[in-house]
């Protein structure tokens, strides 16, 4: 019993122990939470203060930052710029002038045409050019800054007056140059970058298209090649096989070929270019095919040769002869078959109206009525006409023949664009060929024998829509 009490008494003694350490813990955590709320109180209050002074400067540190902004060395209007005058030393002056009409040519050292695109580009960098920086505000001696006999001098003639800028040496750390307006006292420094867009020479700016001609308007394109010549036409956007006779053409060749000849352009580069190199390697090389393109306004050609592993090009358009790129090249060293159209049937990926395939005795009729196949008033499985539809749609010839062409085994009639077009394929067994032929056209094409059996496959395995599954009441 007393053995008990004395437990008791000193549970007792630890529980008020324990009472007074929370207490004292409680104290602690209150003390430093009222610091913690005073802090963050007082950076409020100074946070406030540091938003307040930034965005409400003094009226002397506002003028002062606005002293020390560098002005721009040229501030015009891109459209009142109407010539261009480069002089640089050791070399030609180089000039360029806006048309009446508005289009950009060189016009020094000798006429030529000018790349629109490269000359706004540079023009709209002098309109709006920015210094870096006032180096002195009135300068009597040039020479330390290389202004006296400046490396680039540009002659801009406006509708108001006419503006010269002087470009000097480069600055000692050789990321920007001194620069300054003839007339004005004070010196600058221009970045480079913003120099090296605006010295540029007429290999620069020049246009380098081989061929000028409208290629949005393009009627017809010849190609004398080295071994056959044959020539397309175009009504809208399709292409066709004019010569040596009517031939579908594959649209997707021909336009990238187009392409090609949209984008030869002359290799040139700098001072790099040697145009008697240019014009020997021309005169040495073997043809490797000429183009003639026609727009509207008449007449274009093109020819390329081949030298070693180099292609050089002269143009009717333009005057010389230049090295172009092996692209080019070999873009135009290409055969008849290459642009001939080895799909049978047009229709794509359009839906077609009607399909009816005869195989032998075999015959299969298959008509679209809204959203669903019927065949003799029945609806059929839309995934297995599906699947005959992807097997007359992928017929194409493996290769281009001129004879074999028998008694057909096969006919495919495919009926699209809302039943205005009919297409037609024959196909007879020939050994072990198969030779094809669309009605009304003497082109024939070879076919593999694997695409036949897998379009009688596709009809064997025609079937009907299954019933609507009926509840059971």
């Amino acid at each position: 019993m007393v053995a008990q009490e004395i437990r008791f008494g000193n549970w007792n003694a630890r529980r008020k122990l324990e009472t007074l350490e929370f207490g004292e813990r409680i104290r602690t955590w209150n003390v430093k939470l009222s610091r913690l709320l005073i802090a963050a109180i007082v950076l409020a209050a100074l946070s406030g203060a540091l938003y307040w002074s930034n965005h409400h400067p003094p009226a002397e540190a506002t003028s002062k930052a606005s002293s020390d902004t560098p002005p721009k060395l040229l501030d015009l209007k891109e459209a009142d710029i109407s010539k261009v005058e480069i002089k640089k030393k050791s070399a030609e002056e180089f000039a360029l002038e806006k048309s009446s009409g508005g289009k950009w040519q060189i016009t020094a050292p000798k006429p030529l045409g000018a790349d629109q695109d490269a000359v706004s580009s540079m023009v709209s960098t002098l309109s709006s050019l920015g210094s870096e920086r006032l180096v002195e505000e009135k300068a009597t001696d040039l020479k330390p800054y290389g202004l006296t006999e400046p490396a680039l001098e540009i002659d801009l003639t406006t509708k108001d007056k006419p503006r010269k800028l002087l470009i000097g040496d480069d600055t000692p750390t050789g990321n920007a140059v001194f620069a300054k307006l003839e007339g004005d006292p004070r010196v600058f420094t221009l970045a480079s970058y913003n120099k090296n867009s605006i010295d540029k020479g007429p290999n620069d700016l020049r246009d380098r298209r081989l061929l000028t001609a409208d290629f949005e308007k393009l009627s017809r394109v010849e190609v004398i090649a080295k071994k056959q010549d044959f020539e397309f036409g175009r009504s809208q956007q399709e292409w066709q096989i004019l010569k040596p006779k009517p031939l579908r053409a594959d649209n997707f060749q021909v336009e990238d070929f187009v392409r090609k000849l949209r984008d030869a352009k002359m290799e040139i580069s700098g001072a790099d270019r040697d145009a008697k190199k240019d014009a020997a390697g021309f005169a040495a090389g073997t043809l490797v095919a000429t183009a003639k393109v026609t727009d509207s306004s008449g007449t274009q050609e093109l020819q390329v040769r081949k030298n070693k592993d180099d292609y050089y090009a002269k143009s009717s358009a333009v005057a010389g002869v230049y090295k172009v790129s092996t692209d080019l090249g070999q873009g135009l060293d290409k055969k008849l078959e290459e642009f001939r159209n080895k799909k049978l049937f047009d229709f794509g990926f359009d839906d077609p109206n009607k399909v009816e395939l005869h195989d032998g005795a075999k015959a299969y009729f298959l008509t679209k009525g809204g959203e669903d196949w019927w065949s003799d008033g029945k609806k059929m499985d839309a995934a297995t006409v599906q699947s005959l539809i992807d097997k007359v749609r992928s017929l194409s010839a493996s290769k281009f023949v001129d004879s074999g062409f028998t008694t057909p085994a096969v006919e495919a009639t495919v009926t699209s664009k809302d039943s205005k077009r009919v297409e037609k394929v024959l196909i007879c067994k020939n050994g072990a060929r198969y030779i094809a032929k669309r009605e009304n056209e003497p082109a024939l094409y070879e076919l593999e024998g694997s695409a036949i059996s897998e379009l009688q496959k596709a009809a064997a395995d025609l079937k009907l829509a299954r019933a609507p599954a009926t509840s059971k009441k």
